[in-house]
């Protein structure tokens, strides 16, 4: 279960990556299938969030903030050993669950793999369905900005 991956796989708030991109999402599709309804699902998204390692107060910066989110989410990214380690936080629990979820897919993988990296397994748990459009298109811009930090660190090979 993700709950168990993330308790297990965050570190000194990095996330150590354990499988492909692809894996991870799959992973992720399959425990939410666990769940029979949405009120579960959005319970086990804000426990995820709850579970985010605590994000470096020094992030915790105006370049940072995610646009385009109703509510204030940080992200932040740097490269260690040719991957992209991203860390994050929001003030907003639903928020803070969705930006966990996209660390979990993405932080320690390869910029180019990043890049590449398709995101139906979000349609595929049902989040873009279950969502306001505020929410929805703060989603969004997460993974925008996930990809923008990729895009970056690639360029820069």
């Amino acid at each position: 279960m993700l709950y168990k991956r993330h308790q297990t796989c965050w570190d000194n708030s990095l996330f150590l990556n354990v499988g492909t991109i692809e894996s991870i999402q799959q992973d992720i599709v399959n425990e939410f299938d666990f769940f029979d309804d949405w009120s579960e699902k959005y319970q086990y998204l804000i426990d995820l969030g709850k579970n985010l390692p605590d994000f470096n107060e020094t992030n915790r910066i105006d370049e940072n903030l995610v646009k385009g989110c109703q509510s204030n989410v940080w992200l932040h990214a740097e490269i260690i050993d040719d991957k992209v380690v991203y860390t994050a936080d929001s003030d907003a629990i639903i928020s803070k669950g969705i930006i966990s979820i996209l660390i979990s897919v993405f932080s320690g993988q390869k910029p180019d793999a990043i890049i590449k990296a398709k995101m139906d397994f979000i349609d595929k748990i049902g989040l873009s369905n279950h969502l306001s459009q505020t929410r929805a298109n703060g989603l969004l811009s997460m993974v925008k900005q996930i990809k923008l930090y990729a895009i970056a660190y690639n360029s820069k090979k």
